[in-house]
């Protein structure tokens, strides 16, 4: 399974940051390639929650059905596929400070093997390498954003 690992801080305290991360319905507004990401269950957080999302990005279309696997509340979220396209994602939050979120993410995906799969990996892999670093960009800036316009309006 190849893998990706990045890492980025949020101008933005752990608490609001996790909350921001674990709101599903925020996740195709700063995923680059996310065009849709749905509940499958009632349940929306936490340890069994279900979702079916979609990645696109010119060539490539991915459906998967992911399920959450580990959750803790301000600490981590891990997701996997379990049908679609394999992946597995685990977002890990560390305070940096009191106003500050260290996000660390490691993503892995499965391919198919033989000559289509070796074919895919290299359209896929740039791709995925440049949706992360332009998904960690655009998360940084909404939630910096979210959390200045919430601390000046004294709501969260």
């Amino acid at each position: 399974m190849p893998q990706i690992r990045h890492s980025g801080t949020c101008d933005a305290p752990l608490e609001f940051t996790f909350a921001y991360l674990n709101d599903y319905r925020n996740a195709t507004t700063w995923m680059f390639g996310l065009t849709s990401f749905e509940p499958l269950s009632e349940q929306v957080d936490g340890v069994g929650a279900t979702f079916e999302g979609t990645f696109e990005v010119k060539p490539v279309k991915l459906s998967s059905i992911v399920r959450f696997t580990e959750w803790e509340k301000e600490s981590v979220i891990t997701f996997e596929s379990i049908s679609g396209f394999a992946n597995r994602s685990r977002w890990r939050f560390i305070a940096a400070g009191p106003f500050r979120t260290h996000v660390d993410v490691l993503f892995g995906y499965d391919l198919p093997g033989g000559l289509a799969g070796r074919a895919l990996a290299k359209v896929l892999e740039p791709i995925v390498t440049a949706s992360i670093r332009r998904s960690d960009a655009t998360l940084r800036r909404e939630v910096a954003t979210r959390w200045q316009k919430a601390d000046e309006s004294g709501i969260f």
